[in-house]
């Protein structure tokens, strides 16, 4: 497989709304910095090579980016390289962010943002990036607890023209339906990945149901989470993710990306990388296909090890 040649277009298509965009898509969290994300001894990395990155991706057919005010470094912000890097934004660019955590300058992480905090959270990206209304916003929570008072808060911004659609992040069933009863939410983003537990899964498949996409992160790196693909996965899961690899002539990395895309049409990726090596291979995973016995090979050995 030649991965120069290859575009997100091969991915195939989903809506966000009223807004079309290739199912493999591009995440901006590690953009800012080498290392661990948000570790306070990352060092930050290469402003022109970020920027190099962003335009390559748009390049090779990527119109969906997703980011967040709070992807910074000591020296870097995602938005900020957005900006300098696509701006003037193409019509056909949907960049999709994420409210509700916040950093104070050091790094730090801060409380949830108060419906009153979010507003000002919104603004801070539209000035960012530089845009008059932002195309999705994520509410990204941590727990169980009722989101009613916060996404009815993006659903008022929504009504006065300050976003486009509305999405949930690291979410639970209920909190889906919650939103819903409130605003269309056209996008869920979890973690998720091989070896996803059911209730995972579970709302992957209520996503699908009701036209909602699901955009898994951490799709690479799964239970490890930033640690790497290797110390994300069991050791069998990485035997077989290397063994079907082998038979394509790919990366086990890229394996877990077109694994991610094969779990339905309302999936979609965003693999984040600062290596332009990186982000065509990732592109290029969009095109795979898989056969339903590698896919039942990879299923078996993460249920083994479950």
């Amino acid at each position: 497989m030649t991965s120069q040649t290859i575009t997100a277009a091969a991915s195939g298509t989903w809506t966000l709304g009223d807004l079309t965009v290739n199912r493999m898509g591009f995440g901006t969290m590690r953009l800012t910095q080498h290392g661990e994300a948000f570790a306070a001894e990352a060092v930050p990395r290469d402003r022109d090579q970020a920027i190099a990155v962003l335009r390559r991706a748009v390049e090779l057919g990527v119109n969906h980016i997703d980011t967040a005010a709070f992807y910074f470094s000591s020296l870097r912000s995602a938005n900020e390289l957005i900006n300098r890097a696509l701006a003037p934004y193409s019509h056909e660019l949907v960049i999709t962010t994420k409210v509700g955590p916040g950093r104070d300058p050091s790094g730090q992480w801060l409380p949830h943002a108060t419906p009153e905090q979010l507003r000002g959270q919104v603004e801070e990206n539209l000035r960012q990036l530089g845009r008059d209304h932002l195309d999705v916003v994520n509410l990204r929570i941590v727990g169980s607890d009722s989101i009613a008072e916060r996404f009815g808060a993006l659903a008022d911004l929504r009504a006065a023209g300050l976003i486009r659609h509305l999405g949930l992040s690291n979410v639970r069933s209920h909190h889906l339906a919650e939103a819903r009863s409130i605003a269309p939410v056209v996008c869920v983003q979890n973690m998720y990945g091989i070896g996803a537990g059911p209730e995972q899964k579970e709302l992957l498949d209520i996503c699908g149901e009701q036209g909602i996409a699901f955009v898994p992160f951490y799709s690479i790196a799964g239970t490890g989470r930033t640690a790497g693909a290797t110390n994300g996965h069991s050791a069998e899961v990485d035997s077989v993710a290397r063994s079907v690899a082998r038979s394509h002539g790919v990366s086990a990395a890229q394996i877990r990306l077109a694994w991610t895309l094969h779990q339905g049409s309302h999936v979609l990726a965003i693999p984040g990388t600062g290596d332009l090596g990186h982000l065509a291979e990732n592109v290029a995973a969009g095109c795979l296909s898989l056969s339903e016995g590698e896919l039942a090979g990879l299923a078996a050995a993460s249920e083994e090890t479950a």
